[in-house]
């Protein structure tokens, strides 16, 4: 399986966690709430959808609107197809999310992992974040160095380019800090429990 295709599956398992939905529902919202899959289409949602079916993650239900069976049967059209995660999906979800290894901190991966931050556990997030910004600082002592070395051969526009593009990477770095740092916080002042009410 392509890490793109290992992506997708991980985004379709995760919206489909919160809710059931069809194909073209589904495609919404991995173009608008996960912009990583905005040039994606159908014809690699439906091969997606088919492989989940097949391995017992999900399963296709007809759509529950009885106006839109009518009105698929009368345009000579299918009914569409609900998508629902089964008990097994959610397992194989929950297993994916708590990985945290080099994949996660990818430029796409990073992307879909940070969208479903919030069905992950805390220890969790922080290895993908302090991963994340590990891999992030490397990539600007590599993107210094090469400016360092090939400066003087560079016109102005080129300059600017990579300038502008070692200024992204710290942007990130500076949010990642922030976030990370917040994370320890609310780690920090987390809620007393009854053994520390016990304790007083």
């Amino acid at each position: 399986m392509s890490r793109r295709s290992g992506i997708l599956e991980f985004a379709v398992l995760g919206l489909l966690r919160e809710s059931p939905m069809h194909g073209y529902e589904l495609r919404k919202r991995l173009n608008t709430s996960l912009g990583v899959f905005r040039a994606f289409s159908y014809g690699t949602l439906y091969p997606c959808l088919k492989t989940l079916v097949t391995n017992g993650w999900l399963i296709e239900e007809p759509g529950n609107a009885p106006e839109d069976a009518l009105a698929a049967s009368l345009a000579g059209r299918r009914a569409k197809i609900v998508y629902r995660l089964t008990a097994a999906g959610k397992e194989h979800f929950e297993e994916l999310l708590s990985h945290t290894g080099p994949d996660a901190w990818e430029d796409e991966s990073f992307a879909a992992r940070f969208a479903f931050f919030g069905q992950t556990e805390r220890d969790v997030r922080m290895r993908v974040l302090e991963g994340r910004r590990s891999r992030l600082e490397e990539r600007l002592e590599k993107m210094s160095a090469s400016l360092a070395r090939t400066r003087e051969r560079l016109d102005d526009y080129t300059l600017e380019l990579q300038r502008h593009g070692m200024e992204s990477v710290e942007r990130e770095v500076r949010w990642l800090n922030e976030l990370i740092e917040s994370e320890r916080a609310g780690r920090d002042q987390r809620r007393p429990g009854p053994s520390d009410e016990t304790a007083k």
